[in-house]
């Protein structure tokens, strides 16, 4: 009755996850502007710093946050990661690079993805920029934001980025 038992390496279940988002004024507010090829922040009144996409309060002050700023759509790569496993559920050829990019005057990195680039170039401190839908296609949802793609300019040294990874 001794047989030999193999680990097991792999389980598949269905699953299936269903929830219900409200977006509340400033993240209402953020998607509006979304749609008009805008990215709006906040401005914590506190300590001054920059959230994007805003909460509508500061996670470190603990205060009220209205001060709207208008972001750039070109940031630096703070961090990423390489995606090489598919899923039903991408929609972005393989691989591709999961990014947090440091939108210029911003002070928390924004989750995106990077295309037309090879993924071996991606490197922390990059400069990308923004692709956007088209004008006539834009609406208020983040996939207004297709994507970011290198800029050309030079990469920002690791010491100006390490407050923000």
């Amino acid at each position: 009755m001794t047989e030999e038992r193999k680990p097991v390496t792999n389980i598949k279940t269905p699953m299936r996850l269903e929830f219900r988002y409200s977006a509340g004024e400033a993240t209402s507010r953020f998607l509006r502007g979304i749609g008009q090829g805008k990215i709006l922040g906040q401005r914590c009144p506190s300590c001054r710093k920059v959230y994007v996409p805003p909460r509508g309060s500061c996670p470190r002050c603990a205060v009220p946050t209205a001060e709207e700023v208008e972001l750039s759509d070109k940031g630096t790569i703070t961090t990423f990661a390489i995606v090489r496993v598919p899923s039903e559920n991408i929609d972005v050829p393989l691989p591709f690079a999961s990014v947090h990019v440091l939108l210029d005057g911003a002070d928390i990195p924004f989750f995106s993805v990077v295309q037309e680039c090879p993924v071996d170039e991606i490197r922390i401190g990059m400069r990308v920029e923004a692709v956007w839908v088209p004008k006539q296609e834009l609406a208020s949802t983040l996939a207004s934001i297709r994507y970011f793609q290198p800029s050309g300019e030079p990469d920002v040294p690791f010491e100006k980025l390490a407050e923000h990874l």
